[in-house]
């Protein structure tokens, strides 16, 4: 299951989450060719990897929780982007066409 960042009150729920297991949390923009194809690899693999959460936010629907969430993990905002959170912490990003399952199954995999 893939769970949807609307409001602060989410994302501060995803970082508590993140103290137990690891979670990837998707930058998604539904007016993107290429937003659309990471979106499928990331929801491909949610569906088949039970180590970590999954989470989205539609970026163009939930552009201010979008901008606190750049802002506080310091990370500059694309779309699409997918962060992965450890400890309450963002550890790792990758963006656009870098977006794929075997990238996210080899993130897990490795455990860095």
């Amino acid at each position: 299951m893939i769970k949807e960042i609307i409001n602060d009150k989410d994302f501060a729920q995803l970082l508590e989450n993140s103290l137990k297991k690891p979670v990837f949390l998707i930058k998604h923009s539904t007016a993107c060719g290429i937003s659309a194809a990471a979106w499928r690899d990331f929801s491909d693999f949610a569906e088949t990897d039970d180590r970590a959460e999954f989470w989205k936010i539609l970026v163009r629907e939930n552009r201010s929780v979008s901008s606190i969430i750049a802002k506080k993990t310091g990370i500059v905002h694309q779309s699409p982007q997918v962060i992965l959170f450890r400890r309450g912490t963002a550890v790792w990003y990758k963006s656009h066409l870098q977006i794929t399952s075997a990238v996210l199954k080899n993130k897990l995999d490795t455990g860095n």
